[in-house]
């Protein structure tokens, strides 16, 4: 018998409609990203819009994103940039840029970070000018397109430098948000938290705000809930059975990342097998290592 919409109460009402389509067609909506909106990604991304509107005075407030690897942290730096710029869409002026994500390079270079500013702002260099140079161009093209949030990614990247590149690095942060009387956000693991609370002055500035592993809790209850009516299955899955919940915990180490990458290969295979659900039968058979496992494999390959 075909499922009609009604039939998919489990599913949110645009859900429904996607579970009816083909398997290609549902696969590809699985794969791709999607916005679950739990209560700490909602309070940072609240936080970044407190920012974003905050009036200029001489010294900014400032946040520090820091959690665990592929918790999260780049997916509410993403929200952020779009859900504001389609809700503000006509309210800036054509050639403003009042969101600029950059990413702190692997090897941290005053050079090159001012170059991926630069490159973040589609400002093109076919020369290699001066640090001075840049740090000017840099600044006169920030305040001409009225960057009013600078976000830095990956922040902890700061420490693959020497204790004076740190340093510089430490310095360049308060010198931009002197020079621009912006808000600065850094994103990053909890290296990135270190690195900040190095410079007492820096620590001062940035409100630090964490993104702790899942736990079995309400949250987490809350959480697969909403993935549950995310996933286009066309029979409700049991993700709330305690076997189910400590097997996500374990295999997935606690991050939301590995979660979502858990459940979307169950929920794969739910549909390619025709059982349209997922249950733990279900997720013990998917491919899937935990980054323990996979980093053992690569470990035990390296040294044989």
């Amino acid at each position: 018998m075909t499922k009609t919409a009604l039939e998919l109460e489990h599913l949110t009402p645009f859900m429904r409609e996607i579970a009816l389509l083909p398997k290609e067609e549902r696969i590809k909506r699985i794969l791709a990203d999607r916005w679950l909106g739990y209560t700490k990604a909602e309070e940072a991304v609240n936080k970044l819009e407190a920012l974003i509107v905050h009036p200029k005075r001489q010294r900014m407030p400032n946040l520090l994103i820091c959690g665990p690897t592929n918790n999260g942290k780049s997916m509410i730096v993403e929200k952020f940039r779009r859900a504001h710029l389609l809700e503000n869409k006509g309210h800036y002026p054509e050639n403003d840029r009042p969101i600029l994500v950059v990413q702190m390079p692997s090897d941290p270079k005053i050079s090159r970070f001012y170059s991926i500013l630069l490159h973040g702002l589609e400002i093109n260099l076919r020369l290699r000018p001066r640090v001075s140079d840049l740090e000017i161009m840099t600044l006169q093209v920030m305040k001409r397109v009225n960057v009013r949030i600078l976000i830095i990614d990956e922040t902890h990247n700061i420490l693959a430098g020497t204790t004076a590149s740190q340093r510089e690095f430490l310095n360049l942060l308060r010198f931009l948000g002197n020079q621009l009387k912006i808000p600065i956000v850094c994103v990053g693991t909890r290296e990135a938290y270190f690195a900040i609370r190095s410079d007492d002055q820096l620590e001062n500035r940035f409100e630090p705000f964490t993104l702790p592993l899942w736990k079995d809790d309400h949250e987490l209850a809350s959480l697969l809930a909403s993935l549950t009516s995310t996933l286009p299955l066309q029979k409700p899955s049991s993700l709330m059975d305690p076997e189910v919940i400590r097997f996500l915990l374990d295999k997935s180490e606690g991050t939301i990342g590995e979660i979502i990458t858990l459940l979307n290969k169950a929920a794969i295979l739910a549909i390619e097998s025709g059982e349209e659900r997922i249950s733990k039968e279900n997720l013990a058979r998917i491919d899937y290592l935990s980054p323990t496992e996979r980093r053992r494999i690569s470990e035990r390959d390296l040294i044989q």
